[in-house]
């Protein structure tokens, strides 16, 4: 996405770097809608401007439907198919053809001013336009652009669909297509801002020099890459200077962390070092992950120094469903280790304990269990209550599957349970506190577990009827639920005893911690957990992203696979990874909140890599990127150039071997 005409212009004209330099060169734009972006493209590579005006033939009585085009120097390219098909007479083609050349000969006169068109002959041009749908409007330009012999024709526009540039790249000498949405809408869905441009904006931009003194800072400025280097600071091994983290976070209470993939060790790493300064600087008492509620409890009772297990291994194995290796690492298992030391410190000087809390919604079948269990322990009456409610899953689907249950309600295969989850959760709500002053027989932790497993039964059933239907639906669905765990376990744990609000770090994807308002999906209304924080807590909620360029990550290759160990593939171009990789620094950290000149390379609309528990390399333009602004996305990045795969604590003869090595693209 492009937040505008002038920056889908800069972002093009970064792909046409080669030209900058070369002599001969003119950049046309075709009027009205090219003209900014080639404005753009022309300055930035020192050279000539004007404009090529193209003019839709519409059908009589159809005038939105083009059967031709007319271009500057009075080339008519017509779509024989559509005359025939709408039967359009030769004098009806006469008279549309005269009309619209009117137009454009008004058009001309009335953009350049009395300014003669620039010489084409012998010259390498580059034909501009916002985008490319048909492309009959370009291709007219291109035929009629023949007749007045340049060396060479360039097609350039911001956005494409992907059939349509390799067709052109059949008949013009270089096509540069910037992005090619799948699938492709239209035009206007690559922007933020679309709006009509007008005759007097082509004017103007026509009568602002692109070459000599005016443009000469322009040239000569420093690049993306190198305002970032200059902005930067060195983070070794991905955790940046206690000062660095100080001025980002501030007095932030809430802490989103990120990762762009769900297997990489460094990742995991530097966002562990980075909680514990939190935790023992900070004054952060929970940690909230991306994990089941049920499963991430057993670890909180863990390092909290209560439950059974006896090592962090074993408060680990709970994490049983795909895909384990996200919690049951080595890295995690240090941490949860970590973590347990600390709070036996703490609790020895009678200081607050610092938790370990899920956010999400998977556990259907899980929690459910928990619920009864809970019930047993303080009102079997209840229990039993609870047990024939949630038999509604066990008439719906055979297995434990919340996936099976989903399709079944959603299809009419089975019955709907939503009925008995809300009444079962309206139930431990309305006797909770009942329940907690009950002879003391349980601790109030208890019965908030209790109560956000129902909870997370009824957001569960929900999501997975939402699964078979819209998929933002169910994206919302999961992102919401885990804000409405965040904002009920702040509640929960209170303030501290300075009076402080409680402080919580999140360890989750970036494509949950990212604010989606700065991402292509947040267009199709995606929410994001980091919108919803920013939202409810403003100034008190930092999202700070990771990436890599290249290196190994452990992933699967679909879903419910074996963990394997994957070559990841070198950034695409125009991503936020490549501009990070071009930067020439291992390891560092970028936010305008340090230097304010980061804003501008940071607010550029470019792709981002998003890599799950699956990783698909055949595939990875459709699959693992989407357009994002980095800078608002985040307040702060930390990138990583090469990274290694992410260490299960249960090793396969497959992680192991590894996987070979590409030699993408040639694959020799």
């Amino acid at each position: 996405m492009f937040r505008d005409r002038r920056e889908a212009g800069r972002v093009l004209a970064s792909l046409l770097g080669g030209y900058r330099g070369k002599s001969g060169v003119v950049v046309l734009g075709l009027a009205r809608g090219g003209i900014p972006v080639a404005w753009e493209v022309a300055a930035a590579l020192g050279v000539p401007l004007d404009a090529f005006i193209v003019r839709k033939l519409g059908a009589p009585g159809h005038s939105e439907f083009a059967m031709g085009a007319l271009a500057s120097g009075g080339r008519v390219v017509v779509n024989d198919d559509v005359i025939r098909a709408l039967r359009v007479t030769p004098q009806q083609l006469r008279d549309t053809t005269e009309r619209e050349a009117r137009e454009l000969s008004r058009r001309e006169a009335a953009y350049r001013a009395g300014r003669p068109p620039v010489e084409l002959a012998g010259k390498t041009v580059i034909l501009v336009d916002d985008g490319l749908a048909t492309g009959a409007s370009m291709l007219a330009a291109v035929q009629a652009l023949r007749d007045m012999d340049p060396a060479e024709i360039v097609v350039a526009v911001p956005a494409a669909p992907e059939s349509t540039c390799r067709e052109f790249e059949a008949i013009v000498e270089d096509v540069v297509c910037a992005s090619m949405p799948t699938p492709f809408l239209a035009v206007g869905e690559s922007f933020w801002d679309f709006a009509q441009v007008t005759d007097a904006e082509v004017s103007e931009l026509l009568a602002t020099p692109t070459v000599g003194i005016a443009t000469a800072r322009l040239r000569l400025a420093e690049s993306p890459a190198e305002v970032i280097a200059r902005c930067a600071v060195d983070a070794p091994s991905g955790v940046p200077p206690k000062e660095a983290l100080d001025e980002i976070i501030g007095d932030a209470r809430v802490v989103l962390i990120g990762e762009s993939s769900h297997g990489t060790a460094e990742f995991y790493q530097a966002r562990a070092e980075i909680t514990k300064w939190l935790i023992e600087e900070k004054g952060f008492c929970a940690v909230a992950a991306e994990a089941d509620w049920p499963d991430a409890y057993r670890v909180n009772r863990y390092v909290r120094g209560q439950g059974t297990d006896g090592s962090a291994d074993e408060a680990l194995r709970g994490f049983e469903r795909f895909p384990s290796w996200m919690w049951r690492n080595t890295v995690v298992r240090d941490f949860v280790g970590w973590l347990r030391a600390h709070n036996a410190s703490r609790r020895a000087e009678n200081d607050r304990e610092t938790g370990f809390y899920g956010l999400d919604l998977y556990s259907l079948h899980r929690s459910m269990q928990e619920v009864v269990d809970y019930l047993d322990n303080v009102d079997p009456v209840a229990a039993q209550r609870a047990r024939e409610r949630y038999a509604c899953f066990d008439r719906t689907s055979s297995s434990d599957d919340g996936q099976s249950y989903g399709y079944a309600a959603a299809f009419g295969a089975g019955m709907s349970c939503e009925r008995q989850v809300v009444d079962q959760l309206v139930d431990l709500q309305r006797n909770g506190l009942q329940y907690a002053r009950r002879d003391g027989l349980l601790a109030e932790d208890d019965l908030f577990y209790a109560q956000q497993n129902a909870l997370t039964v009824r957001n569960a059933e929900k999501y997975y009827r939402a699964m078979f239907g819209s998929r933002v639906t169910s994206w919302n669905l999961r992102d919401q639920h885990m804000f409405q765990t965040l904002t009920a376990l702040r509640a929960h744990l209170g303030r501290s005893a300075e009076g402080e609000p409680t402080r919580i770090v999140v360890w989750a994807h970036n494509s949950h911690v990212g604010d989606a308002r700065a991402t292509e999906v947040g267009i199709d209304g995606q929410l994001t957990l980091g919108q919803l924080v920013r939202e409810g807590y403003g100034e008190q909620a930092r999202l700070i992203g990771f990436t890599t360029y290249s290196g190994t990550v452990t992933a699967a290759t679909e879903w419910g696979g074996v963990a394997e160990r994957k070559v990841v593939r070198p950034a695409l171009n125009g991503s936020v990874e490549e501009l990070l990789h071009e930067v020439d620094r291992p390891e560092f950290l970028v936010s305008a909140d340090i230097s304010r000149d980061a804003e501008e390379p940071l607010d550029t609309v470019r792709l981002g890599r998003a890599i799950g528990v699956i990783y698909l390399p055949a595939t990875e333009r459709q699959s693992h990127y989407y357009h994002v602004r980095p800078g608002d996305q985040f307040d702060a990045i930390i990138h990583l150039d090469r990274t290694t795969a992410l260490e299960p604590l249960e090793l396969t003869s497959t992680w192991v071997a590894g996987q070979t090595p590409e030699t993408y693209p040639t694959g020799l």
